[in-house]
């Protein structure tokens, strides 16, 4: 499939730059996978959509303080990184958009009142391994030098509420860089009202990377590859999704990190639900795949020429999904990280829509 195909504007002044004052009522455009039949309400009305038995999983993972300043010894100039991945207590990978500033063995000072240091090791594949001078947790320095990173297109400051409204109520494992944002138009009434219910809530953690968000460039999507994202589902949750699924329940994921979780474990949900699991996972999933998990995603509004929006376009299909967000353009949703969201029923003919037909449709989003 081209990259064409998923190139849309977004109007600059649907952008989210803020969340919403009140998380549950941000608003919330449902459609049915079935029918395309599209209806607006706010994000509590959700709870009218849950049936008893329903399985809700979540990720549970919580935003580090990502974004890291430094200088290079004997240097004035001031160096963002973004870290890429925690390797151990002592070492981080880190990207900058400033790399030409930085050689193998400098020395980073990233808090000049308590001279925090730490040395660039190595390069490679356009990061840098740098060795911290810190004796004590990894997370514990992090608190000290960084900020949560905010996505790059927010062009403000990093202000109080964000360290709040930036983090999912039920996060709890640190180790993403960026939010898992369908998360974050629950609150903790809500959720206990969707449990009293009689739904089934549990957890899984997916350590979202910076790969996720970077726009796609293949003009063939197949072609794009993801890096690698740490995943892991305990025993109970894979358990529990089995037996349900068994049941005739439905799996309801929060985020399209959930759903690429579930599906990286799907042959062990399926098959063989006897343990935990941990792994890494770069599934990339776009229209023509077969979901086997999730019968609905719950989801944000996604970038053109995003893995996430091919993603939802294979889940609900790439028709329902164009249609979807002219609908929601039209009607003035807010979009991306802090905006508005989705909740997708799934389209069981979406691995099957023809490529020429979808060509003769394109021209009229």
């Amino acid at each position: 499939m081209l990259l064409k195909y998923f190139s849309f504007h977004v109007p600059k002044s649907l952008i989210s730059f803020y969340p919403h004052n009140i998380r549950t009522r941000s608003r919330l455009l449902s459609i049915n996978g079935q029918t395309g039949k599209i209806t607006h309400g706010i994000f509590s009305d959700i709870v009218h959509k849950f049936k008893t038995g329903d399985v809700l999983v979540l990720n549970d993972t919580k935003v580090i303080p990502a974004r890291l300043f430094g200088y290079v010894s004997f240097k004035s100039k001031k160096i963002e990184f973004l870290i890429q991945k925690i390797i151990d207590q002592k070492y981080i990978l880190v990207s900058t958009n400033d790399y030409k500033s930085i050689s193998i063995g400098d020395l980073i000072l990233f808090k000049k009142d308590i001279e925090i240091t730490g040395r660039v090791v190595s390069f490679k594949n356009n990061c840098f391994l740098i060795l911290f001078s810190y004796f004590g947790s990894i997370f514990d320095l992090l608190n000290k030098i960084g900020y949560i990173p905010l996505p790059p297109y927010i062009k403000r400051n990093l202000q109080s509420l964000d360290d709040y409204a930036y983090q999912n109520v039920y996060s709890k494992k640190l180790g993403s860089i960026a939010a898992p944002t369908a998360g974050l138009h629950f609150d903790q009434d809500l959720l206990h009202t969707i449990i009293n219910k009689g739904v089934k809530i549990c957890f899984i953690t997916l350590h979202i990377g910076s790969s996720t968000f970077k726009l796609v460039h293949s003009e063939d999507i197949s072609k794009h590859v993801m890096h690698e994202e740490y995943m892991e589902i305990s025993f109970d949750t894979v358990n529990l999704i089995h037996e349900e699924k068994k049941k005739g329940n439905r799996i309801i994921a929060v985020g399209t990190s959930t759903l690429r979780a579930l599906e990286s474990a799907k042959w062990f949900v399926l098959n063989n639900p006897i343990s935990s699991i941990s792994l890494n996972t770069n599934i990339f999933i776009i229209p023509g795949y077969r979901h086997k998990i999730v019968d609905i995603l719950i989801t944000n509004f996604h970038f053109p020429k995003s893995t996430l929006i091919m993603l939802v376009s294979s889940f609900l299909g790439y028709q329902y999904t164009m249609y979807a967000y002219k609908v929601a353009i039209k009607n003035k949703y807010r979009f991306f990280s802090y905006g508005d969201a989705m909740f997708i029923t799934k389209n069981y003919k979406a691995p099957f829509e023809k490529i020429l037909h979808i060509e003769n449709k394109i021209n009229n989003f």
